[in-house]
């Protein structure tokens, strides 16, 4: 497992990693996000003692990586995001040279061939790395982290230069791994980290912004609990009886969609589900109901909110309610323009 306690970096006065605590204990895949210049590559530079700290601790495995960095660092498989390359040599002879280098114990030729395997190099095991892919580089890359079965994996960015169906294999790989791993895994791609992580950090100007499930962060972030209903039908009429549902605090017709057909955005109380309601009233009006999905915040919006203050959310009561009256004079004036049209 990993634990940071309070850990702190300084550049003279700039506090690039300031005060930041957290854990991942074994089995678990941690995704770890940042906007450039957050603090995100410092922190995972101090995880792996490539950088001290100013102040603080950073356990694997229950060990100091300052007071013991040689047992701690045999804990940890990094890929950084170049990939520590000797491109003259050949895929084979760098892994062999890393098991030397990392004193491995386990069968050499067993051990190298399955890591090889799981990383798909076997067919460029001969191949000197500099005529690689930037794709095979990078699996090479996170070959030499397996190696000696390390029980934590610190990932930067491990699919850079994949294509999709490598990225798809790399995604599967490190799911396999968070079976008997501890696993930090940094990416730009916010789809990857959603689909591959048990829980996400986000750090923004050296702090931890928010640390949770991608579900959970969506809730959090965001007091909305929004539904968008495509519906035919009059439009004054169904605002109106929409805006009558209990647990309705915000009622909005879109663009008309096709001819007689609009959209309508509904926000409900926090824990109310309005569904059944909706249903109801568009059963008994006979009014179509051709399309309902839910309008929750997906990691990029809470990801922008977060780092960037970005957002579709009114967070503020006072606020939805402007909204809301707002919203609704709109539609009464443009309700009176079509009648006087």
């Amino acid at each position: 497992m990993i634990e940071v306690r309070n850990l702190t970096k300084h550049y003279g006065d700039k506090h690039a990693v300031n005060d930041i605590s957290f854990t991942v204990e074994d089995g678990e895949i941690l995704g770890f996000l940042g906007p450039n210049g957050a603090g995100k590559s410092t922190t995972m530079n101090m995880l792996t003692g490539y950088i001290s700290s100013t102040s603080g601790q950073a356990l694997i495995n229950g060990v100091d990586i300052l007071e013991n960095p040689i047992k701690a660092k045999s804990y940890i498989g990094y890929l950084p995001e170049l990939p520590p390359l000797y491109l003259d040599m050949t895929v084979k002879g760098y892994l062999n040279y890393i098991y030397d280098l990392k004193k491995c114990k386990l069968p050499r030729k067993a051990h190298l061939n399955e890591v090889m395997t799981l990383c798909k190099v076997s067919d460029v095991s001969d191949r000197i790395m500099k005529n690689l892919s930037k794709g095979y580089k990078q699996r090479v890359g996170l070959a030499q982290a397996l190696i000696g079965n390390p029980p934590v994996l610190i990932l930067d960015e491990p699919t850079v230069g994949l294509d999709p169906k490598q990225i798809l294999e790399i995604r599967t790989l490190i799911k396999k791994l968070g079976r008997n791993h501890t696993v930090i895994l940094s990416s730009h791609i916010l789809s990857e980290i959603q689909a591959v992580c048990d829980r996400i950090i986000i750090i923004n100007h050296g702090q931890i912004a928010a640390h949770d499930t991608t579900d959970n962060l969506s809730k959090n972030v965001s007091t909305d609990h929004r539904v968008v209903a495509r519906i035919a039908g009059p439009r004054e009429e169904i605002v109106k009886a929409l805006r009558n549902i209990p647990g309705i605090i915000y009622c909005r017709a879109d663009m008309e969609r096709e001819e007689g057909v609009y959209e309508y955005e509904l926000e409900a109380k926090a824990g109310q589900d309005i569904r059944y309601d909706l249903f109801e009233i568009l059963r008994e009006n006979n009014w179509p109901l051709l399309s309902l999905k839910s309008a929750e915040m997906t990691l990029e919006d809470v990801f922008l909110k977060i780092t960037m203050g970005e957002g579709l959310v009114i967070e503020n009561p006072e606020d939805k309610a402007d909204a809301a009256e707002a919203s609704k004079e709109a539609d009464e004036q443009a309700a009176e323009k079509e009648e006087e049209a």
